[in-house]
Order: structure tokens, then C-alpha cells, then sequence
């Protein structure tokens, strides 16, 4: 994950990285180089639609994901490019011709991430109406999806025949209107740009509430999820596979990864010093106003600090909705003060914690347990932490056999061995 700084809130105010990170596209650029010679498969660009003076620093300036990837394509060759675009505020016929192009233009290396756009005030900045309720904003989400890769079938792989002795430029044959009528969007089509050669770019999401699980099942090839313990990533893992087989996929066809926040060093001594200076990045106001961020901009400060986490109620439930109930779990069930929660929140100590062959070997065993097909790296601040990593903890999973360095296909589908995209209209042919 390419956040700019890093994942910490105040990333930022590290030494470690350049002061103006989020927009920086050279510092971009050398993340990305580098993860690219280490093998890494992809680089995922977050986003959100909304931001207020609470906002997490580096969310007040940042790039836009499509247009920063569109320029990592041009200095990259094999690391696949996944950006991050709303459902509920982007129309799909726009959504369709963005990642065909950056497909196109990478040479078969997009990646989709489908969001639903969590924060309510997203709303005031779009002439769409009042925010979605939870559940319709994944009704539309799956729709959209569905108009999105219809769209991305309007040319069959051969159409543009492009033969100057018959004057044909293309096979009309092969060219497909969608003519799709539906609760949320009316598109006749077809797209004006063919398709790439992975078939059409790689769907990711991440899906934790029950509608997102089974949208994440039905339309994702790669599902991102967020858990502390192996248990539950283990039960996360089946219940997706699971519900996966529903639609016709094979556990092969849906990939689970987990985010994978280190905290290493040589020692633990070191890895606790390298959590202290992340903690340290952040005052009890900060992490209040980080806090809030998840129940829709509450303002915790009205609470005493030192108590019980305050009961709420349904604050947030629109917003993000598997995660404030996580926070309030996880509040009730270790007894935690308001500002132990925020605290922990702003910066979590996760299960990938201690040396870096301590950290290896947790990885190899979520990989063999069945928790993960592979991890989403979620580095707090992408300085010598993000060096640390590739350069000691991915040589040790090198040398155990659980990570290759070199990327064997040109595009994203095969480097995450996916199967090639056929076009929905030639399938209906060979059925």
C-alpha cells in the first residue's frame, strides 16, 4: 500500500520520509521501483472522497489513484497497479474507460478496487443525493460492477482487425452493445477502448460486514481483510472461499489478503523501540480525532478520557461499519479506557510483531493455516521500516521457499495466478 508517508496517521512528521510524501511523486516512484525489483506482486493506491480539518494529515493533499498510477505505468514493467474508485459516486461507464486505459497503457497490470465510499459527508460533495444506507450501497455497488465489466466485453479480443488492404478497421461482428436497464443505471454502450491482455483488470475489495462478504465472494478476485488473530483470519478465510464456491469459483479463483502491519527488528528490544517512535508521532488529541474519523467525525473529546469507552450507540453504523463494531468489541471485551482505545487505534501493535524471523515464520504459518493466499503490506511510514522489511524479513521467506522475487508473467492476473478474463460473449458462444 503506496500511502504516501505511510499508513500512520502522522506519518508525515517522520524523518524518514519527505515532508510533502503524498504528493511526491518521485517518492512514488522509488517505492515503487523498488517493491517491483523485490518481487512484490502489486502497489495498492487507498482514497477517499471527503475530507474536513479531522482528516488524517496526508488525506488534505494527495493524488488522485488513477492519475498516479497512469504515471507509474510509464516507469514500471511488471508490478501490477491497483487504484481504489467509489461505487456510489462514479458512473460506470467512466469507471470502465479509466481502467481499460491504465490496463491498456501498463500492458495488462490494473487492478480495481471497489469501494462503497464509508464517510457520509462524501454526499455533500456530489450531486447524488443524500449517502446510501449500507445495505443499498452494496445493492448498487453490485450492480455497477456488473454494467463495469459488461462494458469491458464490448470487444471481443479480435475485433480491431485493422487491415488496410480491405479498409476493415475492425470485425462489426465482434463489437457488443450493452443495453443495460437497471435499478441504478441506465448504459447502452458499447466502451471505446478494447480490451487489455489479461482480459480486463483484476476486481479487488475488501469485504467485512456480511454484504460486503458476499459481494467480495460473488464479484472480487482478491479480497483484502484486516484481522489481530490467526483464529479469525482463518475463519474469515473459509467463510469467503466458501461462500465464493456459491459462484461457480474455485478457492484458486479468490485470492484472501491479509494486512500485514510490521513492526520488526533484529531484536524485540528494537522492534518496541521502533513502536515507541511511532507512538510517539501522535498526541491523545490526534488519535481522538483518528477515532472519530471511523464513527462518521464523532467527537470523542466530550468524553473523559480515563473512563469507560462511552457508549455511543449506532454512531458510525453507516459509516464504517465492521470496524466501529470491532472497536466497541474490542473496548468491552479487555475492559479499555477511551483512551486506551484511541490510542491503540491510532497505532496498533498487530500480531506481526518481534524480529524478523519471527515475523517470516508467523507469515508462513497464516499462509499454511489457511488464513491468507498472501498479504497486503501496510508499512506505518515508508522509510527505513519499508526498507527493513524487504531487505531482511523477504530473504528469509525467499530462502524457506515462500516467495519468489521474480515476476514470471507480464501481466497482474498471471503474476497472482488468476485465470485470463474471457469475454462474457464469446463464453455465451462456447456454452
Amino acid at each position: 500500500m503506496i500511502n504516501g508517508p505511510g499508513s500512520h496517521m502522522n506519518a508525515w512528521k517522520s524523518k524518514d520520509i519527505p515532508l510533502d510524501a503524498s504528493v511526491n511523486i518521485d517518492h512514488y516512484s522509488t517505492i515503487t521501483k523498488i517493491a517491483e525489483q523485490a518481487g512484490i506482486s502489486f502497489v495498492f493506491v487507498a482514497d477517499g472522497l471527503y475530507i474536513n480539518e479531522k482528516s488524517v494529515p496526508h488525506f488534505l493533499n494527495r493524488f488522485e489513484p488513477l492519475t498516479l498510477l497512469s504515471a507509474l505505468a510509464m516507469i514500471t514493467s511488471k508490478i501490477g497497479l491497483v487504484g481504489t474508485l467509489s461505487t456510489t459516486y462514479s458512473e460506470p461507464f467512466t469507471v470502465a474507460r479509466q481502467f481499460a486505459s491504465l490496463d491498456k497503457i501498463s500492458n495488462g497490470r490494473a487492478g480495481w478496487n471497489v469501494v462503497t465510499s464509508p464517510l457520509e459527508g462524501s454526499a455533500k460533495n456530489y450531486n447524488k443525493g443524500p449517502h446510501l444506507e449500507h445495505r443499498l450501497r452494496y445493492k448498487k455497488a453490485l450492480e455497477h460492477v456488473e454494467v463495469v465489466q459488461g462494458l469491458w466485453s464490448s470487444w471481443e479480443d479480435d475485433a480491431f482487425t485493422r487491415d488496410r488492404k480491405t479498409d476493415q478497421f475492425f470485425d462489426s461482428n465482434k463489437l457488443h452493445e450493452l443495453n443495460h436497464n437497471g435499478e441504478f443505471f441506465n448504459v447502452k454502450g458499447p466502451l471505446n477502448i478494447d480490451r487489455s491482455n489479461q482480459g480486463e483488470p483484476v476486481i479487488f475489495q475488501a469485504g467485512a460486514s456480511d454484504a460486503g462478504r458476499e459481494f467480495a465472494a460473488e464479484k472480487a478476485d482478491v479480497v483484502f481483510s484486516n484481522h489481530d488473530t490467526l483464529e479469525e483470519a482463518k475463519a474469515y478465510y473459509q467463510d469467503i472461499k466458501q461462500r465464493a464456491k456459491q459462484y461457480g469459483k474455485s478457492n484458486e479463483e479468490i485470492l484472501i489478503f491479509p494486512s500485514l502491519t510490521p513492526i520488526i527488528g533484529e531484536t524485540e528490544v528494537e522492534a518496541e523501540y521502533k513502536y515507541a517512535q511511532l507512538q510517539n508521532l501522535v498526541s491523545i488529541e490526534e488519535a481522538l480525532h483518528y477515532l472519530g474519523r471511523y464513527f462518521d467525525h464523532y467527537d470523542f473529546s466530550k468524553h473523559a478520557l480515563d473512563e469507560s469507552f462511552p457508549d455511543i450507540g449506532n454512531i458510525g453504523k453507516n459509516s464504517f461499519q465492521s470496524v466501529t463494531d470491532q472497536i466497541k468489541q474490542l473496548a468491552q471485551k479487555e475492559s479499555l479506557t477511551l483512551r486506551e482505545v484511541a490510542l491503540r487505534v491510532t497505532t496498533p501493535k498487530s500480531h506481526f510483531f518481534g524480529t524478523y524471523e519471527q515475523v517470516a515464520t508467523k507469515m508462513i504459518e497464516w499462509l499454511e493455516k489457511e488464513a491468507a493466499d498472501g498479504f497486503i503490506l501496510t508499512i506505518p511510514v515508508l522509510g527505513n521500516l519499508y526498507h527493513d522489511f524487504i531487505c531482511n524479513v523477504l530473504p528469509i521467506l525467499k530462502e524457506r521457499g515462500y516467495y519468489d522475487t521474480t515476476h514470471e508473467a507480464e501481466t497482474l492476473r498471471e503474476n497472482l495466478h488468476l485465470p485470463y478474463k474471457q469475454n462474457t460473449y464469446r463464453e455465451r458462444v462456447r456454452s
